[in-house]
């Protein structure tokens, strides 16, 4: 939630295990960020003069390279107009994506033009109304490849829901039932879901549906066939 983001960068602020050296190494800076419960999986230069950018299991943040401050928030590159935080970020979903692109559920348009990844839960109303309408982002060329965002948590009854989805044999079928509100057989595997819902928290996810477009950008929220598919039209050619 936007209160526990805030409360997360207040206790950064206010615990401040930073080192004051003229320079940190990699491991350094995950020990400091890890003293106020961020798990870093990936830091880089930043194009911002003098800044880190730095992944972790709660999105994106960027620290001074001598350590002595963290950063939460939004970055405006004022001479090239673009957010900063979000060139960074389309670049991270889409590599995360194509890691997990053997793991999504996938219902693939006859003539697709494009195909777009949607963080989705069985309980969230849009969620469904987006799958009742799937015939129509079928029929305008749209590839939907989903991926599980349990809301509740790795320890909710929508996480066990959603694992059985993606462990039953008929994963489409599942699907289906569980997004009209059927009750599906409990299953368990060696299932992705976990990872999933990790990995859209790392993007700064935390509500569904969340849908992933070719480019890296993300909309978060429920869109129409036809609302997508203006999005989708107005992304740069590859």
């Amino acid at each position: 939630t936007k209160y526990r983001k805030h409360l997360i960068a207040g206790l950064l602020l206010a615990s401040a295990p930073f080192l004051t050296a003229a320079a940190v190494d990699d491991a350094q800076l995950k020990t400091a960020f890890a003293q106020v419960g961020l798990n870093v999986s990936s830091i880089a230069d930043s194009t911002v003069p003098g800044l880190l950018q730095v992944m972790t299991d709660r999105g994106l943040f960027f620290a001074t390279k001598d350590g002595s401050h963290l950063i939460e928030g939004q970055v405006y590159d004022l001479k090239n107009k673009v957010l900063v935080n979000e060139e960074i970020l389309k670049v991270v979903r889409k590599a995360g994506i194509a890691d997990l692109n053997g793991t999504v559920i996938e219902f693939k348009a006859p003539k697709e033009k494009y195909a777009v990844h949607v963080f989705t839960d069985i309980s969230c109303g849009y969620c469904r109304k987006l799958h009742s309408e799937l015939q129509s982002y079928l029929d305008a060329g749209i590839t939907v490849r989903y991926l599980a965002f349990p809301r509740g948590g790795l320890e909710s009854d929508t996480f066990n829901s959603l694992q059985s989805v993606w462990c039953a044999k008929d994963k489409q079928k599942a699907m289906n039932e569980a997004k009209g509100g059927a009750e599906i057989a409990a299953a368990k595997c060696d299932s992705p879901v976990a990872k999933q819902f990790e990995l859209g928290h790392s993007f700064g996810i935390n509500g569904t549906p969340a849908i992933i477009l070719p480019d890296g950008s993300i909309i978060p929220g429920y869109q129409s066939a036809a609302q997508l598919q203006q999005a989708l039209a107005q992304l740069p050619k590859s």
